[in-house]
């Protein structure tokens, strides 16, 4: 069976590579930063297009697919704008984000792939105060689709993710009733162990020889004093007075309970973001040594391989937006074993 994959909003490619892994020809991976270009191609037979999906024209993606061949259209909006952290926020830049889902359903209509995959935050479904996302189901049942579970919400630990990491997947198809496959590993999650374990040991501000990813932000004196005094699972509640910051004294910064927290062996890791080797910025403090998550074990947690940002020439600032913000890779394969399941069923 011959099928081709187009990634809207691909970044560095978490999805496309979960795609590709399942055997899917991905031709084309779509994005307005340009930064993850590198990392892209460097793991992907895919071409990477820079551009802003407002501004393309639908007939130029139309134009990639090969004729006679089954047309698959993936993507993941930029979700900031429906995230629980910036739902409150009134800001332009971000609600203009929330139209992208809109341009989404117009490249859908013009193309008119046989099968679509889109995932966001939860919230999504929730909020959608704009109406983006009723709006793109009644585009795509408009079309022909059948659309899966609008509301299918996808907790990453039970298919073998070491994050607890929770997403909404919409899946739709023009043969017919199409759902994720169910969960893998209800009985045996992913933990930290599990994926960092084998890693060296490595200070704070130091890079370790064993991969350059390997890295840690160095600790303030402060924050190395507050490290110290936190055990696996606690957060800075659990540090003498002196050393609590003055925000989290106040009733608005007590609901903040996982920033300067570690994170516990035994359990999977909490959401990787766009700050995740922050120590201040979450739960994201080693279980045992005294400092910040590297670039690498964040990676990990996303389920990108060791050498997957080796030699891709960004920035640790860049490096950790591209990893929060990437589709898991196992996730990515999830959503190709279920379109696999799907076409052995019609086909």
């Amino acid at each position: 069976m011959e099928v081709e994959v187009v990634d809207l909003f691909c970044g560095v490619g978490g999805l496309s590579f979960g795609l590709q892994k399942q055997g899917f020809e991905v031709i084309a991976g779509i994005d307005c930063d340009k930064t993850c270009q590198v990392a892209y191609e460097k793991n992907h037979k895919a071409k990477f297009i820079n551009a802003d999906i407002k501004a393309l024209d639908p007939k130029f993606i139309q134009n990639l697919y090969s004729p006679n061949k089954i047309k698959i259209l993936v993507g993941c909006a930029p979700c900031q704008p429906f995230s629980r952290y910036t739902s409150g926020l009134k800001n332009k830049n971000e609600e203009e984000k929330w139209g992208l889902l809109n341009y989404f359903g117009k490249i859908i209509e013009a193309t008119q792939p046989e099968i679509i995959s889109m995932e966001n935050v939860p919230q999504l479904a929730k909020i959608d105060k704009y109406a983006v996302y009723q709006n793109f189901i009644n585009t795509l049942k408009k079309n022909g689709y059948f659309v899966s579970n609008t509301e299918k919400i996808i907790n990453c630990v039970e298919y073998g993710i070491p994050q607890s990491r929770k997403r909404l997947v919409l899946l739709a198809s023009k043969f017919g009733e199409i759902e994720v496959i169910p969960p893998t590993h209800t009985n045996n999650k992913q933990t930290v162990k599990t994926a960092i374990g084998h890693l060296p040991s490595v200070a704070d501000g130091v890079t370790s020889p064993y991969n350059p990813l390997h890295r840690a932000q160095k600790l303030s004196a402060t924050n190395k004093l507050r490290i110290k005094y936190i055990k696996q699972g606690q957060s800075w509640k659990h540090l003498p007075t002196e050393l609590i910051n003055d925000c989290h004294k106040k009733l608005t910064g007590k609901t903040f309970g996982d920033v300067y927290g570690r994170m516990l062996w035994d359990e999977p890791a909490p959401t990787m973001t766009t700050h995740c080797i922050g120590f201040g910025n979450g739960r994201f403090g080693h279980p045992e040594q005294d400092r910040a998550i590297t670039l690498l074990e964040a990676a990990i947690f996303q389920t990108f391989p060791e050498d997957y940002f080796v030699n891709t020439a960004n920035s640790t600032t860049a490096l950790q937006k591209h990893i929060g913000n990437a589709v898991p890779v196992k996730l990515g394969e999830v959503i190709g074993q279920s379109i696999k399941q799907h076409l052995n069923k019609h086909f």
